[in-house]
């Protein structure tokens, strides 16, 4: 998923957003509420994660101005404010739902990854199949001719990618920024490392491979033998 998390808190916004990213997901930050709406409306994200005292602009008048344009991205609001009223506020002011500080990373990654399924549920596709390889994005399972296929969350990120874009060369830049989310090239290995782990497990041992290399160009899924 695309996770934007917009928090004031320096080491608080390390902490969860390098938990996100060890888990899969690609993650952008904000520091501060204006800066965050303006991410919010400008780009597509699965989950908005949004701190309640933000500088320039307050969390609960960000989520009223998202709703009022008909932004529908779920939320998930993070406050030292927990008591009983500060969350009916909260929710009513267009909050999907509330964590109050201090938190467990597990449990912020169980309530934002739920707040995910219900995008997915409600717009993307969740069941992916190219050629004989299937993907369920929500129970994170993917098999090839029936075969499961072990990965680790950066692989699933990368395959899920590359099966949303199946029949296109997808380029080294659109990986780093949707699957890496490095809006710059670090001049290392990474993609072509993973790339080389992802096809051992879903080409080796099987009849044609489905992951192709285009020279010059990037990498490309193919739906055919």
């Amino acid at each position: 998923m695309r996770i934007l998390l917009i928090e004031d808190d320096q080491d608080v916004a390390r902490h969860v957003s390098r938990g996100l990213k060890e888990s899969g997901h690609v993650v952008d930050i904000a520091e501060n509420g204006i800066d965050g709406f303006s991410l919010a409306t400008e780009e597509n994200y699965d989950v908005l994660v949004i701190d309640r005292m933000l500088p320039r602009l307050d969390g609960l008048t960000l989520i009223e101005n998202l709703r009022s344009r008909n932004n529908l991205t779920p939320v998930l609001i993070l406050s030292a404010l927990g008591e009983l009223e500060d969350r009916i506020i909260g929710l009513r002011a267009g909050g999907d739902d509330y964590l109050p500080k201090p938190f467990a990373f597990e449990e912020l990654l169980a309530r934002v990854e739920a707040l995910g399924r219900r995008t997915f549920q409600g717009s993307a596709n969740t069941h992916l199949k190219v050629s004989e390889l299937e993907m369920d994005v929500l129970s994170r399972k993917v098999q090839r001719a029936g075969q499961a296929i072990s990965l680790q969350p950066r692989e699933f990120r990368l395959l899920e990618y590359l099966m949303r874009h199946s029949g296109q060369v997808v380029t080294r830049t659109m990986l780093l920024e949707n699957v890496w989310d490095y809006h710059f090239d670090p001049q290392t290995n990474v993609i072509d490392v993973h790339v080389s782990r992802l096809r051992s497990k879903i080409d080796r041992d099987f009849e044609y491979p489905l992951l192709q290399t285009v020279r010059g160009a990037g990498y490309m899924l193919c739906d055919s033998e």
